[in-house]
């Protein structure tokens, strides 16, 4: 049975003095945004529209889950170093970086880990097979025209993987006349970023196409004295390279065809060490230790209007990713995921639509860990409705998957809500989701087990959601409960006969409990705008009763604008609160970003900015660093017509 009332009161109290300004701001923003007089006087605007809620399109005012949607605007506009940043502050999401941008990074979205947060580009499943996550590192933000997160359960829309949430990206499609756009630069630490596209529509095609470069000469990713000797004093840089192209043609209307292709490389240095042969097998931490990684996505699509109540989706979709990492002996790992999908939507009253769904995902994955080429397949039917009766919101999805390895699993999810007036809303869900076993998980030499069974979740949550204008707030407080976790197994008793597993295996051992609250609020005051989220989470393992790695306590994000005439001026404060990680306490850290950006004409812009002002020395996981205080300059050019 969920009960809230058994959260820590870690959940109730902000362990640092930044969360009460930061909260006592929020409360101070939501009572003005509520009480004062001018509030008449702001204009009617429409909710923003969500996909990743339901997958077809429906109004944020009208869905009973916890979705934020960071459109375009404040994607250019964000100081964030990369996408994982960016979704630490605008979505809440706590992030696990092993060194600066560019290096291997996930997410912790509510708590759960980073192989239970999916990620769809462009509706195509993305990330290591053999990882069983994502490589946000790879993921450049210069494509992405927006973001949409759907904040707890989503197996029961789109299958495994989504214990703690999803992330949709969606890349540019064009539309009007022929335009191009651009964006150039230049940081210390040797970094510079550029990126050039092009978009439009005529005669029924619309395109859109851009190229980016990004490069750092970084800073050391580990630190000296490191718990595992490989500290190596030299630079550990990056270069992500980004192709991206999307073309489509209306047959007729209401009948669309498209194809998207994505191509991202990214070379990354980092430190670790190599060993030499007998007797003594010496430590050798100085070779340049680099991480290749090339991923490619490709779709074929069509959108069809059967009739006014029936519209269809085909799409047929390609996710491959090849990395090779080491130094003189580099390991390779090579994955690929064919997926295809039918949807359905049935429009069956005014505000009220079924969606059905049939998926099948093909994966296959290459290794030196692996003794052959392993492959599996999950064929999925998914059944979703919602719809809204006067102030009644009331939604409903099931999905079944059936998967060729580790078996089939049936998940759900049920939400209501109630629009109480003066745009707050009232909800509640509930849901069950499951992680898929990694094909390391399953499969790696001298660690998998085939027996492995999935990581299963149920969970509820409950909130408050108020929106007038461009004013916004909301409350969410959840709960969800994981067991068979995937854990490594350090007894040998448990693992299989074979010596390869005389230092242990894979296992389904744990349990935890996740639960924790986040506040979030905007508003803007004239020429000042303010918008801030705090997340309070309780992380533990339910049988020792220790807070998970990587996992703070508390994290808060206050973002600050003020216009003045063609001039923008911006600061951005994140605190977090302290980790544990590998047996060390991660202390907490706060960073200020400032930046100023000077509308030189209406298409041309001069940027600058400095990151983490205070120079603040930040351990983002165990023995790892981040660059200190950077300056940057750059300059951004948007949307004449050709």
């Amino acid at each position: 049975m969920f009960s809230f009332c058994t959260a820590p009161r870690a959940l109730l109290a902000v362990s640092s003095r930044y969360s009460h300004v930061l909260a006592s701001t929020l409360v101070a923003a939501l009572a003005v945004a509520t009480f004062s007089p001018a509030q008449a006087q702001t204009p009617t605007r429409l909710p923003p529209v969500t996909v990743i809620a339901s997958r077809e399109p429906l109004p944020l005012d009208q869905i009973t889950s916890d979705v934020v949607v960071i459109d375009e605007q404040r994607i250019r506009e964000s100081t964030a170093d990369s996408l994982e940043d960016l979704l630490r502050r605008e979505a809440g999401v706590q992030l696990s970086r092993s060194g600066g941008p560019g290096h291997a990074a996930g997410i912790l979205l509510r708590g759960a880990s980073t192989s239970s947060t999916l990620v769809l580009v462009d509706g195509v499943r993305v990330g290591s097979a053999t990882l069983a996550q994502v490589e946000f590192e790879a993921i450049s933000l210069a494509q992405i025209e927006r973001i949409e997160v759907l904040r707890g359960p989503g197996s029961s829309l789109y299958g495994a993987d989504a214990l703690g949430g999803v992330v949709l990206i969606t890349t540019k499609r064009g539309e009007g006349p022929a335009s191009v756009s651009g964006h150039a630069a230049f940081g210390e630490y040797g970094s510079r970023e550029g990126d050039v596209g092009i978009s439009g529509a005529h005669s029924g095609f619309d395109y859109a196409a851009s190229i980016s470069d990004e490069r750092s000469h970084g800073v050391s990713t580990l630190r000296p004295g490191d718990q595992f000797g490989n500290y190596n004093p030299d630079r550990d840089g990056y270069n992500r390279r980004t192709a991206q192209a999307r073309l489509g043609y209306t047959l007729a209307p209401g009948h669309r065809v498209a194809v998207s292709v994505i191509d991202t490389r990214l070379n990354s240095q980092y430190d670790a060490s190599e060993f030499g042969g007998p007797p003594n097998f010496a430590q050798d931490p100085s070779p340049n230790f680099v991480t290749r990684l090339n991923t490619q996505v490709a779709s074929l699509s069509y959108d069809g209007v059967i009739n006014p109540l029936w519209t269809t989706r085909l799409q047929l979709a390609l996710n491959e990713d090849k990395s090779v990492d080491g130094a003189h002996f580099p390991e390779r790992f090579v994955t690929r995921r064919n997926q295809y999908t039918w949807q359905n939507v049935l429009t069956l009253a005014t505000r009220q639509q079924l969606v059905a769904v049939v998926e099948r995902l093909e994966e296959r994955a290459e290794s030196s860990a692996f003794s052959t080429n392993k492959q599996r397949h999950n064929d999925a039917l998914g059944l979703g409705y919602a719809g809204q009766f006067g102030a009644h919101l009331l939604s409903a999805d099931v999905r079944h998957d059936d998967n060729s390895v580790y078996g089939s699993s049936t998940t759900g999810r049920l939400g209501y809500g109630y629009e109480i007036g003066h745009g707050l809303t009232a909800r509640a869900l509930i849901g069950t989701t499951f992680r898929a076993p990694s094909f390391n998980d399953l499969f790696y030499a001298g660690y998998g087990v085939p027996g492995i069974r999935p990581e299963r979740s149920r969970s509820a949550e409950v909130g408050l959601n108020w929106r007038d204008g461009d004013s916004h707030a909301s409350l969410t407080l959840y709960r969800n409960r994981v067991r068979q976790l995937i854990n490594y197994e350090l007894d040998r008793s448990f693992c299989p006969a074979d010596p390869s597993y005389d230092f242990g295996c894979a296992r389904n051992v744990d349990r935890a409990r996740l639960q924790g609250a986040t506040l979030s609020a905007g508003h803007r005051f004239g020429a000042l705008g303010l918008r801030g989220t705090v997340d309070l989470l309780s992380a533990k393992d339910i049988a020792t009763h220790t807070r998970l790695n990587r996992r703070a306590k508390h994290q808060e994000t206050l973002d600050a604008d003020y216009q003045i005439e063609d001039w923008t001026l911006g600061a951005t404060l994140v605190t977090v609160g302290d980790r544990p990680d590998g047996g060390k306490r991660l202390g907490g850290y706060s960073t200020l970003d400032l930046q100023a950006r000077w509308k030189l004409t209406p298409h041309w812009q001069f940027e600058a900015k400095v990151l983490n002002v205070t120079d603040r020395d930040i351990e983002p996981a165990r023995d790892y660093r981040s660059p200190g205080r950077q300056a940057w300059l750059g300059v951004r050019y948007n949307g004449i017509d050709l």
